[in-house]
């Protein structure tokens, strides 16, 4: 495997093993900083994302689907956003936040650009520099 092509697999693994957690051992956690205004409720809305993670996950290594595949994570990670805000305004209400210094809660919210940069980065076709 040539090292251009080697560089979307991390990204994959990182969504398809995140999306397994969601539907697996860490689903309750996941369940529990879906915001209460999100339609369909926090099961559905989590396995949702699960899956779309995976699916996120796997179209990263299909080869031409690069540009796809960017734009997908991308818009993945803005949708899952509110519920890493919800964790930073109500964390009392996240078993998994409790505890947590809330300046903590704040301060990665601005650090959620970096998993766009990184898909952006290591998400490239053959013919993408």
């Amino acid at each position: 495997m040539s090292p251009e092509r080697s560089r979307p697999w991390p990204v994959a693994a990182f969504f398809v093993l995140t999306g397994v957690l969601h539907l697996t051992v860490a689903r309750r956690f996941f369940e529990s900083i879906v915001p209460p205004w999100v339609p369909g409720g926090p099961k559905r809305v989590n396995e949702a994302a699960g899956v779309a993670e995976i699916a996120g996950g796997v179209l990263a290594v299909v080869p031409g689907a690069e540009r796809h595949a960017r734009t997908y994570l991308t818009a993945l990670l803005l949708a899952v956003y509110p519920a890493n805000i919800h964790m930073a305004v109500r964390p009392q209400d996240i078993p998994g936040a409790r505890g947590v210094p809330r300046a903590l809660l704040w301060a990665r919210l601005p650090l959620q650009v970096l998993p766009i940069l990184w898909v952006h980065r290591t998400v490239r076709g053959r013919h993408e520099s």
